[in-house]
């Protein structure tokens, strides 16, 4: 996991980069790395103990780097406590296609949306 500055405005009021740990599932979806079956493998060797995770890791045991990205971004959003409804899978796969069209406001809002 990795980290960057926190969030706040300096004295100018620019904005400074955001805060975020990275989680395995992150770093492939927002930059392809680590690669999918490495970020899985990752994410299967270090599970949480979250019930609603479990069937989403019972799943990547079975299929491995076959998984879909949105059942990524659905583990993910457990993960961060959050439901991982069809809304919520869809706003992030927006997010991240702006991510990798090279909005970095996007990079904010995905942030946003895993705290």
């Amino acid at each position: 996991m990795t980290a960057a500055a926190s969030r706040g405005t300096d004295q100018r009021g620019n904005a400074l980069p955001i805060t975020m740990s990275f989680h395995p599932i992150d770093g492939y979806l927002l930059d392809g790395s680590p690669a999918k079956a490495e970020a899985i493998a990752r994410v299967l060797a270090d599970r949480s103990q979250q019930p609603a995770a479990a069937p989403f890791y019972r799943a990547l045991d079975v299929v491995g780097a076959r998984a879909a990205d949105e059942s990524l971004i659905a583990l993910r959003l457990v993960l961060a406590g959050h439901p991982a409804d069809d809304d919520a899978i869809r706003r992030i796969r927006a997010i991240l296609t702006r991510v990798r069209a090279g909005d970095a406001a996007a990079r904010a809002a995905y942030a946003a949306e895993m705290e």
